[in-house]
């Protein structure tokens, strides 16, 4: 079967999905590098100034804030699908069904085989709940939003108030740690099973994460349904500016609060940051907005853009890295590294992977994970190679790109 023209794609949309698809392997990472972060404790093995420090900043400026934003990109792309598929004439909902089940078994698999802090079955789940409300009016979808994030910080208030401690034995939580550290220090077989015990925990984090990422589609879905980031930053200048303006200091104040108190382990300082993090990732997105309408943000958002592009598979890619860069089934260095060391493997790693995202495209519509999860939304074998250039190397406008 031939496949249907390609729709055209946000330039800015994919280097901020990049970007945040950067932040969020900042944070992961820790979870690869030693067992006990899952169970909400230092690493005694290292407690070094500098250790305390890189943890400190990992909570203040990554810590529940890069996955908002992608969560909000991937509202946004929703109104990107959907505007696509009227222009089609394809029936829309079967099609995102089907794309939902491929996420879902492909977060799946990555939750059991790779990293049990995964959240694309928490996407595909909530992607239904977008699917059926996606006539809701931008107004109705932003109130609903604010509604959602102030619930949920209300909730864990009156948690706090009520002494609700989310380690109450430090002790166990530590040898939970350490038996959780050695087992991913483990060959393959004892990697999975650690997957497997650890994914209750993971069900149970979702009560927080999952309310807060469908908030921030549907702020997405708003921004989408007013075509916001297709205008360009020049035409929402001031709104980014006053956006800055109040997301930086209210963001890092409460972003502030919430790494003095230990990060995630502290119901109130959670409650604050579910508050106050999508100002600092809306400030972090205005920012960078603004700064891609320069030259020299231009080239930016051109080298941040691939990743985003196949961002699914950079995701994926990145899990299968740290299996193998950390858990015994490659080089063994869980609870041998350093949370001071973790930031720059991270950032090592994601730069490798924006030059081979530029590469791969240079020469594939999509990357691997795409290319599948497409197979399955249109119910038939996308073609892979490219015969034209790329207008996303080429044109660096800011519709550059193809979907």
């Amino acid at each position: 079967m031939t496949e249907k023209s390609p729709s055209p794609r946000l330039l800015d949309v994919d280097a901020l999905r990049g970007f945040a698809l950067c932040g969020i392997f900042v944070v992961n990472l820790v979870f690869f590098a030693s067992g006990y972060p899952f169970h909400l404790v230092a690493d005694p093995a290292h407690g070094s100034w500098l250790d305390h420090t890189a943890e400190f900043v990992t909570r203040l400026l990554f810590e529940m804030k890069f996955y908002l934003l992608f969560s909000f990109l991937f509202g946004y792309s929703f109104t990107l699908q959907l505007a696509s598929a009227g222009r089609a004439g394809a029936n829309f909902t079967a099609r995102f069904l089907r794309r939902l089940g491929g996420l879902f078994v492909l977060g799946g698999l990555h939750a059991v085989l790779l990293f049990h802090g995964d959240i694309l079955t928490t996407y595909a789940l909530l992607g239904l709940v977008l699917l059926a409300v996606h006539r809701i009016r931008p107004r109705t979808a932003l109130v609903t939003a604010g509604a959602i994030f102030t619930l949920m910080a209300a909730g864990l208030a009156a948690a706090a108030l009520a002494g609700f401690d989310l380690v109450p034995d430090e002790g166990a939580a530590l040898a939970d740690g350490r038996a959780s550290t050695d087992a991913l220090d483990g060959g393959p077989g004892s990697v999975i099973g650690e997957h497997l015990r650890s994914l209750p925990v993971m069900a149970a984090s979702l009560a927080v994460q999952g309310p807060l990422s469908l908030a921030a589609f549907l702020v997405g879905l708003a921004a989408g349904r007013r075509e916001f980031l297709a205008d360009g930053a020049r035409e929402h200048a001031a709104a980014l500016r006053r956006l800055e303006l109040f997301g930086y200091p209210v963001g890092l104040a409460g972003a502030l609060l919430f790494a003095i108190g230990g990060g995630t382990v502290n119901p109130a300082g959670v409650a604050v940051c579910i508050l106050t993090a999508p100002l600092l990732a809306g400030a972090y997105a205005a920012t960078l907005l603004r700064v891609f309408t320069t030259p020299r943000g231009g080239r930016l958002a051109r080298a941040l853009a691939p990743a985003g592009r196949m961002a699914l598979s950079n995701y994926l890619a990145q899990s299968l890295l740290g299996v193998l860069i950390f858990t015994g089934a490659g080089l063994g260095l869980t609870g041998d590294t350093p949370p001071a060391a973790v930031p720059l493997v991270a950032a090592g790693i994601f730069a490798a992977q924006l030059e081979l995202s530029r590469r791969w495209l240079a020469r594939y519509r999509y990357g691997p994970a795409e290319w599948a999860l497409r197979a399955v939304t249109n119910a038939e074998r996308p073609r892979m190679r490219r015969t034209a250039p790329d207008p996303a190397r080429d044109g660096g406008t800011a519709r550059a790109g193809r979907d």
